[in-house]
């Protein structure tokens, strides 16, 4: 089931996002950061896609019918579309600070790797009176 969710969530994102661009000239500055400097430019942007997605998680009734790791990565899938413009930025700060195509490979990657259990554990969290 999640060889189906990457491939919808592929699908989506190919239809949902812009296509990207070539980086800005001024994009040598990023490349000068550190690694440290360039994750905590990074992680503010990887926080606001995340809380969209687990906005869209937590308001999807499908979620709260059935937790099991399948339906919660469909919803996720299905959140990207709504959250597009905090995933886009995230992408392309990630192109910016380490490389053109570096973003979507991130996103496809690490992020969407940690993604499911970061969205359960903060609607958990974030549904507790």
């Amino acid at each position: 089931m999640i060889v189906e969710s990457l491939l919808g969530l592929s699908l989506v994102l190919n239809v949902s996002l812009d296509a990207q661009t070539p980086p800005p000239a001024d994009a040598a500055a990023w490349t000068q950061l550190s690694v440290r400097e360039k994750e905590t430019a990074l992680l503010p942007l990887v926080l606001r896609a995340t809380d969209c997605i687990m906005r869209k998680v937590s308001a999807d009734r499908r979620y709260y019918g059935d937790v099991r790791p399948a339906v919660v990565n469909d919803i996720i899938v299905d959140s990207i579309g709504a959250c597009a413009r905090p995933v886009r930025a995230m992408i392309d700060a990630h192109d910016r600070m380490y490389g053109y195509g570096t973003g979507e490979a991130f996103l496809l990657g690490p992020y969407l790797d940690v993604l499911p259990a970061a969205v359960v554990k903060q609607v958990k969290v974030k549904s507790r009176p």
